[in-house]
């Protein structure tokens, strides 16, 4: 894939273009990357170090390296604190949160990783009502 594709933080300060080829699409369920997110998963898409281009506002990401951690790594907008791409510690990938695209990656989820150590109420959190809007 050479298409690249646009993406931003939630107040929009933050814009970037990535492109693969993309080299997997996988949803963590680390103990990590809940506290990151806040959430039950990560939603990642991996490819090379060099396939992002910010076009805005790249003096406002800000990257926390979790030291205990061999790789772990984020970065975010120091405005709105959206997680957007970021190059793992080694600088061996790009890691592109799936959530900060505006535009279909072309990819889908290929496996959920750290399953057993997934949130306790996640499995009944996947057979929930789903609402259109708030209840």
């Amino acid at each position: 894939m050479s298409d690249k594709i646009a993406g931003s933080c939630l107040c929009g300060q933050v814009t970037f273009k990535v492109w693969g080829p993309f080299k997997g699409f996988r949803l963590c369920h680390c103990s990590r990357c809940q506290k990151a997110s806040g959430s039950a998963h990560v939603s990642n898409i991996f490819t090379g170090p060099d396939q992002v281009e910010f076009l805005t506002g790249a003096e406002l990401v800000k990257r926390y390296d979790h030291l205990p951690a061999e790789t772990f790594s984020k970065c975010f907008c120091g405005n709105c604190g959206s997680v957007v791409p970021y190059n793992n510690r080694p600088s061996t990938a790009l890691i592109i949160p799936a959530g900060s695209l505006d535009e279909d990656p072309g990819i889908v989820p290929e496996a959920n990783i750290f399953w057993p150590d997934r949130a306790c109420w996640y499995d009944a959190a996947v057979g929930a009502e789903h609402c259109e809007e708030y209840p």
